[in-house]
């Protein structure tokens, strides 16, 4: 055990002096380096066990390979988003948006909005990489908190994505426990539905009483840089319509992603012509060749508005897949981390000290919800988050005669919906990268992500809809524990 936590320990130093030193630009490659050292030093009691190099430097390349898919997606969405602000679609979201939400209920109606599309879509990373992008533009020229709108954006996203059958998670926890896809939805509602109304409470209050960080004043002066900069309308908003479309259709997310980001180009060189020119800033260029060679930066490189409002410019200079290498380059680190702790038995060594001391049923939920959130410290990936957990104590809650819909629901309560909040975490990366939001500034109002949990903790305790083997109508389709 001593073994297993001294990685964990120096993890967590570094991280501390990452975060002293650098503050918020520490995700820049600060918190890089510490998970890379911190994986050298799970991979030195490695090799103090009795493991070859050749044999952990497997571990971590397959690690990071799990997350292959993660950073396609994540370089991809930086396209989409330097394409539709160059196409006037997030500048479209923004006009509109402002004159719709009122600054008091701006915060609930975030969650709300997402909540919706990530129901419809079964992806909190595809609506926070459309529609959040455009509610952290609307927040900023309200004067809003950035990070209490992205919290409530990603309280909302998670929330609907929780509860779609379209979910990969919601598929994947009830998968590895062998009980059905609704039946787990069912479940969850217990703890989703109190959080989600907790969650909104406090937005509602937020936004009521919080105030803003700036004045509206410049609210008149932001859509008139708007409407001179871009030329608007609701068709702009049809690239956003076709996205999100094919994802309800089921189309996987980096084609459907790479559809937006092209349709995003397209529209731009129709309808946005003089912006493309001026981003491109080559007046010797012909007008066709200025066009084609703006779509293809804004798909690499940071979109630069030219909109002569400061706060607006710096809004919308965003996006392009450079910007998404310092998140990959974290995904990377993290998952070396990860897979060299798996890889040697120092995640199972923890995980079977605390099962060790979970007597009853409330203590093994606490177990599993612990063991999860652990699992996205130290593994930085939701799947892993759900799959190591379920493998662990699938038997256990079978030998204490508990319907394994209490695992699948613990699992997401805890795997899926905490991994946000860790920097280093694939979604925490994600999500930071793709609102523009550090971590740590939502971290404290991603009030359902938090709350979830906990009132899953306590339903272990109290036994409230916990439910036993015998009495679960289930229990006749459950699969051997494997």
């Amino acid at each position: 055990m001593l073994q297993a936590v001294v990685p964990v320990l120096f993890l967590i130093v570094l991280l501390a002096l990452s975060v002293a030193f650098f503050g918020d630009s520490s995700s820049q490659g600060p918190n890089q380096i510490a998970l890379m050292l911190s994986a050298v030093a799970a991979a030195t009691v490695g090799l103090r066990l009795g493991f070859t190099w050749k044999e952990l430097q497997k571990a971590m390349v397959h690690g990071v390979s799990l997350a292959t898919g993660a950073m396609f997606i994540l370089l991809i969405v930086g396209s989409l988003i330097g394409t539709w602000i160059m196409a006037g679609i997030v500048p479209t979201m923004i006009y509109y948006g402002l004159q719709i939400l009122s600054p008091k209920i701006f915060y609930a109606a975030c969650a709300v909005i997402c909540a919706l599309v990530a129901v419809a879509t079964g992806s909190s990373w595809t609506t926070a990489s459309t529609v959040g992008v455009a509610l952290v533009g609307i927040a900023g020229a309200f004067g809003l908190s950035l990070g209490i709108t992205a919290g409530a954006i990603i309280s909302g996203a998670y929330f609907g994505d929780k509860l779609s059958p379209l979910s990969d998670t919601t598929n994947l926890a009830p998968a590895m426990v062998g009980t059905d896809l609704f039946t787990h939805i069912r479940h969850m509602l217990w703890t989703t539905v109190p959080s989600i109304i907790i969650a909104l409470t406090l937005f509602t209050l937020l936004g009521l009483f919080g105030g803003t960080e700036g004045e509206l004043g410049n609210l008149q002066e932001m859509l008139n840089a708007l409407r001179g900069s871009f030329n608007l309308g609701w068709h702009l908003l049809l690239p956003v319509a076709v996205v999100l479309f094919v994802i309800y259709k089921k189309m996987p997310a980096f084609p459907a992603l790479l559809l937006g980001a092209l349709l995003g180009g397209v529209f731009a060189v129709v309808f946005q012509q003089d912006v493309v020119i001026q981003f491109v800033g080559e007046p010797g260029l012909s007008r066709p060749l200025a066009l084609i060679k703006g779509f293809w930066k804004a798909m690499f490189d940071t979109f630069v508005a030219s909109t002569g409002n400061a706060e607006l410019d710096d809004l919308l200079t965003r996006g392009g897949m450079a910007s998404m290498l310092p998140t990959i380059w974290l995904i990377i680190s993290a998952m070396m981390f990860g897979a060299a702790m798996e890889r040697t038995g120092m995640l199972g060594v923890m995980a079977k000290q605390i099962l060790g001391a979970a007597k009853s049923t409330g203590s093994l939920i606490i177990a599993t919800l612990g063991t999860s959130i652990g699992a996205n410290v130290i593994a930085a990936d939701q799947y892993i988050s759900i799959v190591v957990p379920g493998r662990m104590y699938r038997a256990e809650f079978e030998k204490r005669k508990l319907a394994p819909k209490n695992l699948s629901r613990a699992l997401e309560d805890a795997g899926t919906l905490t991994s946000p909040l860790i920097p280093w975490n694939t979604c925490g990366a994600f999500m930071a990268s793709a609102l523009g939001v550090p971590t740590a500034a939502y971290m404290l109002y991603a009030f359902f992500n938090w709350m979830n949990p906990i009132i899953s903790a306590i339903y272990g305790f109290t036994g409230f809809t916990i439910v036993r083997l015998e009495e679960d109508e289930a229990s006749p389709d459950l699969v051997p524990a494997a």
